[in-house]
């Protein structure tokens, strides 16, 4: 079954293969322990995407425990914002590009601890596979 991006039906998805994944298990072991560890991932509005999306995802401890579609950064409390391009989220998920390699290019932006994120770089491959994983329509 194909899952639309961006959608919370992608997302749960996502949320489900992360925490059947033994690897992001393994990876994320201590990842928002006595921090917070929860994204926000903005898919920034370009040619293609008619307007900004922002997608929570709480992580704590190689576990994915939320996700959910909010309207704006200051709805829920997070510790991290990853931003790009809707261009730029489909080459993710198709794994034709990592987090980490897109972070340090500068095609992705991040807010928050960058080295905490190198700390887990394993965690962010893990999630990048397994985004990769999800079989995906873009909705644009």
């Amino acid at each position: 079954m194909a899952y639309e991006f961006p959608s919370e039906a992608w997302m749960e998805e996502y949320k489900n293969r992360l925490n059947e994944s033994e690897e992001y298990g393994e990876q994320g072991a201590g990842w928002g322990v006595g921090f917070d560890g929860d994204f926000i991932f903005h898919i920034v509005a370009d040619d293609r995407l008619p307007e900004d999306r922002y997608f929570y995802i709480a992580l704590e401890d190689g576990k994915c425990t939320a996700v959910k579609e909010v309207d704006d950064l200051d709805e829920v409390e997070h510790g991290f914002v990853m931003r790009g391009a809707y261009s730029d989220w489909q080459k993710l998920n198709d794994g034709e590009m990592g987090a980490i390699d897109g972070m340090m290019s500068g095609v992705f932006d991040l807010e928050g601890d960058m080295q905490k994120v190198m700390q887990y770089s394993g965690a962010a491959v893990a999630m990048t596979e397994t985004s990769a994983s999800i079989d995906t329509e873009y909705a644009y």
